[in-house]
């Protein structure tokens, strides 16, 4: 499990998202779409168009960051969109599992105990 600072926030930013953009890109689509502060220190998750790639943008309190990461096979979970500029906010554990190619809307569990002892 991922665990986030006290009052970090995780936003997905719905739709998707051109993944040329870089760091500068990305923080301008959080001010000027998201209507959020790129620099607040919550992470911003985007997601290409074929679901197979995301960015994470985070402040870290020195300067913008950029988490990346790329599905080999599958691809990963994203809520449908309602309106454009619309984010959805996630738990670390949620984050978790989105990474990790699941669908954390519904997550299953695998493994539970048949007795105690």
């Amino acid at each position: 499990m991922m665990l986030l600072p006290a009052g970090v926030k995780v936003h997905l930013a719905l739709g998707h998202t051109d993944m040329r953009k870089g760091i500068d890109g990305l923080a301008m689509l959080v001010q000027e779409v998201l209507k959020e502060d790129s620099f607040s220190g919550h992470l911003f998750a985007f997601r290409g168009r074929n679901a197979r790639m995301i960015k994470i943008l985070f402040w870290d309190g020195t300067g913008l960051c950029l988490f990346t990461k790329r599905m080999e096979h599958g691809g990963f979970i994203w809520p449908s969109v309602h309106e454009v500029g619309e984010c959805v906010s996630l738990s670390s554990a949620q984050l978790a599992m989105l990474i990790e190619g699941i669908d954390w809307r519904r997550p299953e569990r695998t493994w539970r105990p048949v007795k105690a002892g």
